[in-house]
């Protein structure tokens, strides 16, 4: 093969398949196969902005992906030809699909000195069913996020954004043994997903919002005033007014996990923050989580392609995007790299 299709940014909401040369090995690094990549809601983001790497430089995109091992360099021992594996995008700092020179979104994907970490492709157990695969990076994403915050069986949680990652969430934590977790969403077609998965899906636009949270999780009590009983609470929307919203609704001493990528400043009233002893904890991306998400599949305890609505080929990726921006239609959709 002559060349092979690669999806790039090349400016705001301009994606295209473009034709580069195949891979070339070097002795750290191996190749993969990819079969599945998964549009995150990152990906979104980036094409809206026009990418990371400036308007000369088209910018390849793809990092939540699995595939088999095509090539190995002659110092990769951890894996061979034909693994199964999925891909550490931020591993060795290729920052794969994030800014870095390689995109999943690609049939052959290089893996630049895989050699040098174990942890950059990691095998897939043989028991796991092929399309957990690309689910294996967003389950890591939402397991860091209840790492960070230490969520525990105890806990009282709810989930703001019924996406990829909130839905991960709300599998992470059913999995610590969290009951009654909420999700809170304007899309009815991800709240009944929340709902699927045993959680207790609320309307964001319903006025009563404050009121059904504490019918679920009782009441805190702040100088005699009543609050929910919350002690978890998670954005994962990127829109500021929600994460703002959550700060004053969490209650004495409860802890809030931003995951959400935001891209405007939030106002914070200091004052009923430190009042309230609220705990604010960022958690981006992962750091032992694969391993750990793994564990989690093997248990057998969840099927994690209940969040997979759509399935399209690498060729009609622009078609793929659309429908990832429609949240009334779409959760995870997935492209097959190889057709």
């Amino acid at each position: 093969m002559s060349t092979i299709p690669l999806a790039q940014i090349h400016g705001v909401n301009d994606l295209r398949l473009d034709q580069i040369a195949p891979p070339q090995c070097g002795p750290d690094d191996l190749i993969v196969r990819v079969r599945e990549c998964g549009i995150c809601g990152s990906d979104l983001g980036y094409l809206a902005m026009g990418g990371l790497t400036g308007p000369d430089t088209p910018m390849p995109l793809g990092h939540e992906l699995w595939g088999e091992v095509s090539e190995t360099g002659k110092n990769v021992i951890h894996v061979a030809a034909g693994d199964r594996v999925v891909v550490q995008p931020m591993s060795n700092g290729n920052n794969i699909g994030n800014g870095g020179g390689e995109g999943g979104f690609s049939p052959y994907l290089l893996v630049r000195n895989a050699a040098l970490d174990a942890g950059s492709t990691l095998k897939v157990p043989q028991e796991l069913p092929e399309n957990y695969g690309a689910l294996v990076e967003p389950l890591s994403v939402a397991q860091h996020g209840a790492n960070r915050v230490a969520a525990s069986a105890v806990d009282k949680a709810v989930i703001f954004g019924a996406g990829p990652i909130g839905l991960s969430m709300v599998q992470v934590l059913h999995y610590r043994g969290l009951e009654n977790v909420v999700v809170v969403d304007l899309s009815d077609r991800r709240l009944d997903a929340a709902r699927a998965m045993g959680a207790i899906p609320l309307r964001a636009d319903d006025p009563q919002l404050t009121q059904e949270i504490i019918r679920q999780h009782g009441t805190s009590s702040f100088f005699g005033m009543p609050m929910p009983g919350s002690t978890l609470f998670f954005e994962a929307t990127g829109v500021r007014a929600v994460f703002e919203n959550i700060v004053a609704l969490a209650g004495p001493s409860s802890r809030i996990c931003l995951t959400g990528v935001h891209k405007e400043a939030a106002t914070v009233d200091l004052v009923m923050l430190l009042a309230k002893e609220v705990a604010i904890i960022p958690a981006m991306g992962y750091d032992r989580e694969f391993e750990e998400v793994f564990a989690m599949l093997q248990s057998g305890k969840f099927d994690p392609t209940v969040m997979v609505t759509h399935h399209f080929p690498l060729s009609q990726i622009e078609a793929a995007f659309a429908m990832a921006r429609d949240p009334q239609n779409a959760i995870k959709v997935m492209i097959d790299c190889q057709a």
